[in-house]
């Protein structure tokens, strides 16, 4: 076994130790922390049977198999890209819906009622 399959498993248990430990320090929501670990556990699988790629490639009909990586890396990152946009999304929106009823609260407990000045 050469020196690259041994690093590739090793980086990928690597990552995901460190998404464990950032997941247990709650740095990290677990939803997140769950494409990660997959992310890992696909790069620890990679390194051990390095010829899956290339099996891959073959099924895929794809000549070049470190192509096949890259496309699949690109489209996963696309994909997480516009998750992390649509979630963005939702919390702008709800902080802004947060902002509204926090301005009507305010106001009113700042405007006088009418019940209240009646004896």
């Amino acid at each position: 076994m050469s020196s690259l399959p041994i690093t590739t498993a090793l980086l990928g248990l690597g990552l995901a130790l460190a998404i464990m430990w950032l997941l247990r320090r709650d740095h990290l929501h677990a939803a997140h922390g769950l494409f990660w670990l997959t992310v890992a556990a696909l790069a620890a699988l990679l390194g051990v049977w390095p010829g899956l790629v290339d099996r891959l490639a073959v099924w895929a009909g794809i000549a070049y198999p470190p192509a096949l990586l890259f496309l699949v890396a690109a489209i996963v990152l696309l994909i997480k890209a516009l998750h992390a946009d649509i979630m963005n999304t939702r919390v702008e929106r709800e902080v802004r819906r947060l902002n509204q009823r926090l301005a009507l609260l305010e106001l009113e407990q700042s405007t006088p009622s009418m019940e209240r000045d009646v004896p």
